[in-house]
Formats: structure tokens, C-alpha cells, sequence
């Protein structure tokens, strides 16, 4: 597979292309991981049925959730 990167992108372009892949694993990975300590519920089912069976759905998540995230200690840090 890397060969064929290689032969297709260059040097430079096959290990942007590897980086970037296993990027989006680190970040499925953890979204996945993040969903998964939900409180139990049908929406948590749901949430996990989609992250594995619908990739992009759980890096989304991962980045709405650190807004999320942000937004909160930003309102708790004016207070």
C-alpha cells in the first residue's frame, strides 16, 4: 500500500497521506472511546451503532465535544 502511495504521490506525498491516515484512526479511536462513556441509554446505543458503522460520525463528535467543552470553561471561568 505504501509502495503504491509512493509511486503515486512521491516521497513527501505518501507519508502526508500515511500521517494523515493514521490521524483519523487516533481521532475515530478516541471519539469512539469518548461515546462509549455516555450514560447508558438508547441514544448511546445509537451513537456507538453509527461511530462503528459510520466512520467520520465519531472524529465529528470529537471535535463538537472539545467545542462543547470549551465553551463551558469559558463561561465558568467569567463567573
Amino acid at each position: 500500500m505504501l509502495q503504491t502511495f509512493y509511486n503515486s504521490f512521491g516521497f513527501i506525498g505518501s507519508i502526508s497521506i500515511s500521517f494523515l491516515i493514521f490521524l483519523l484512526f487516533i481521532f475515530w479511536l478516541a471519539g469512539v472511546a469518548g461515546i462509549s462513556q455516555l450514560k447508558d441509554g438508547k441514544a448511546k446505543n445509537v451513537k456507538l451503532f453509527f461511530s462503528i458503522f459510520f466512520p467520520p460520525y465519531p472524529i465529528v463528535w470529537l471535535f463538537w465535544d472539545m467545542q462543547t467543552q470549551s465553551r463551558l470553561m469559558k463561561e465558568e471561568s467569567v463567573d
